[in-house]
């Protein structure tokens, strides 16, 4: 498979194209392994999905945890504004702006917190230079 990413992420000779150990992968996604050999990639930064769709990103990743507080925190905080007659703060949409910047992160502590490690160097890397992961 050729690496269209030119990160030298990648084996150009592979002669599986559906092995996940050597897919080629933006620069700012990472993989993460765990003892059984499951695998997750994703992406390191702010989450535009997050962004748009709310908690459904968590849903559709298998994050149940991460979901469960994402709409557990948005009610809490529709409840506050209703609660004081904040309206005015319904308008816009601060909840999704917080876990838009921070989910990816929540993501990928989560996973390290249930047996999940890098699964290369250049992951690694990427996760300790974002401070997902601790050196």
């Amino acid at each position: 498979m050729q690496n269209p990413f030119g990160n030298g992420n990648g084996n150009n000779n592979n002669q599986n194209p559906f092995d996940l150990n050597n897919l080629p992968l933006p620069p700012n996604y990472a993989k993460i392994v765990n003892n059984q050999g499951q695998m997750r990639i994703a992406k390191v930064g702010f989450s535009w999905t997050t962004l748009w769709f709310g908690p459904l990103p968590a849903l559709f990743r298998g994050d149940y945890y991460n979901f469960i507080l994402m709409i557990v925190l948005d009610l809490d905080y529709a409840l506050v504004v209703l609660f004081f007659g904040l309206n005015s703060l319904m308008q816009f949409p601060w909840p999704s702006i917080v876990f838009g910047a921070i989910y990816n992160m929540m993501f990928f502590r989560h996973s390290f917190n249930i047996g999940y490690r890098p699964a290369d160097q250049r992951s690694r890397e990427l996760l300790t230079r974002s401070r997902y992961l601790k050196k």
